[in-house]
């Protein structure tokens, strides 16, 4: 594991999924296979761009504050 350079996104963890199937553009899925060999060359472990998918959703709606904002609203409105 490369100590050089800390990518946003960290080693995967091994978690249970379902499958979901998405398009897009020929740009993006360069740009995720170039993540995906810089994810393999950051952390020694070999991994498949769409396995980085959920994670990045995952880490995207995490940061998304009006999604939290609502995630709370609706929390608070069904107690």
């Amino acid at each position: 594991m490369s100590t050089a350079r800390k990518l946003r996104l960290g080693p995967l963890p091994r978690l249970e999924a379902t499958k979901l199937t998405f398009t897009c553009s020929a740009n993006l899925r360069a740009n995720l296979e170039r993540y995906a060999a810089l994810h393999a060359q950051t952390y020694g472990e070999k991994v498949d761009a769409a396995a980085l998918i959920p994670y990045m959703l995952e880490a995207f709606m995490a940061g998304d504050r009006g999604f939290k904002r609502d995630i709370h609203k609706r929390k608070a409105a069904s107690a």
